[in-house]
């Protein structure tokens, strides 16, 4: 049996801080610029500052249908930082869309299989080491990848992985194979936490495709989910308070007063969804993956689309659920390609990603769109 927990109706992103409410795009434009501020701010500690300085150096170059690699120079003038990348490049003339991930650190999930198919249907893959930019352990002191280059901030690990995609989208606008208007960028579970802020935060990017994210990701604070008989390998979704006890690093650290009182923070996973409007948004689960909360992330997407409404682009806002637990594989490449694609051709979007994933849920939010 499944057992719901509902802790109160999700926060209405188009209320400014003095109370007053957004009525169109422009008013938003600047609603957007608060969420960047407040909710970036108390989710992840902010984010790292721009580079003082940038370079793209090709490492090893063999053309169109062939595999090159970069080293990028970042960081600061006293401290310079370096991060590489490998790029898939398919075999035609003029530029191209790209898929980025920083998940080399998975190297079964977008394999040379996925990248074939990438390859085939015209899409650069860009693939780079996430964890260069700050280990994934816990780095006190402040020694390690980019925390180093500002030990007095307190930006979180997934902050520095988001700004990694940040640093490789601005060497891919570089680069003459690259269409610089379709970038998508696309990661599993913590970084899939990672995608959803780099693409929150960095309006270049055309697609931001989070998979399997949960909490601190897509999952909302403010529903968990359990399956009571078993069925599943992990039957509840990941806390708050199991993140601050394992992985405390990834998170923003004024979010450990709301361990226990989740349903009063001032914000949830779909204001940070919000940020990515207008531009195209999907974002992948699986049914029986209950650790990261499907049915959460779907009531967070719920809310977060009514952002999409005010600029009457909701087709731009989807999800795409398969059946089967946490993994990021052939499929759910599949979904975002096919989505892409739609998107570029200007075609309907395919029935399995424009279905329903749950149709035996009440929405977890009661405002809606201001009118246009």
């Amino acid at each position: 049996m499944r057992k719901d927990i509902r802790l109160g109706m999700l926060p209405d992103p188009f209320l400014f801080r003095n109370g007053k409410r957004v009525t169109d795009t422009e008013e938003w434009r600047a609603r957007r610029q608060e969420i960047l501020e407040d909710a970036i701010g108390l989710e992840f500690d902010g984010m790292p500052p721009a580079p003082e300085v940038f370079r793209v150096e090709p490492l090893d170059l063999h053309g169109r249908g062939s595999t090159c690699s970069y080293r990028i120079h970042c960081g600061t003038k006293d401290k310079p930082f370096t991060l590489c990348f490998m790029a898939y490049i398919p075999k035609k003339e003029g530029r191209m869309p790209v898929v980025l991930t920083g998940d080399a650190v998975y190297p079964k999930n977008c394999n040379d299989r996925v990248i074939a198919e990438a390859n085939r249907r015209g899409f650069v893959v860009v693939k780079f080491n996430r964890t260069e930019l700050a280990p994934d352990f816990a780095d006190p002191d402040r020694t390690c990848g980019i925390n180093a280059l500002w030990p007095d901030l307190k930006f979180s690990a997934i902050s520095a992985w988001a700004w990694g995609y940040h640093r490789v989208v601005d060497a891919l606008i570089t680069l003459d194979y690259v269409d610089p208007d379709h970038i998508a960028i696309t990661g599993h579970s913590r970084g899939g936490k990672t995608v959803l802020l780099a693409g929150a935060t960095d309006e270049r990017i055309r697609y931001t495709n989070p998979n399997g994210s949960g909490t601190h990701g897509c999952g909302t604070y403010r529903f968990f989910q359990q399956e009571e008989d078993g069925i599943y390998h992990d039957n509840h979704s990941e806390t708050l308070e199991f993140m601050f006890q394992h992985i405390s690093y990834w998170m923003g650290q004024g979010l450990r007063s709301y361990i226990g009182c989740e349903e009063t923070l001032p914000h949830d996973s779909h204001f940070i969804k919000s940020l990515v409007a207008p531009r195209c948004y999907l974002e992948t689960n699986g049914y029986g993956d209950i650790w990261a909360n499907p049915r959460g992330a779907y009531l967070s997407w719920q809310a977060a689309r009514e952002v999409w409404k005010l600029y009457g682009t909701e087709e731009k806002c989807a999800v795409w659920y398969r059946e089967g637990g946490h993994g990021h594989g052939w499929d759910d490449f599949n979904a975002l390609f096919d989505f892409m694609e739609a998107d570029l051709h200007g075609t309907p979007l395919p029935d399995t990603i424009s279905r329903v994933p749950y149709d035996d849920m009440e929405p977890l939010y009661d405002y809606s769109c201001p009118v246009n």
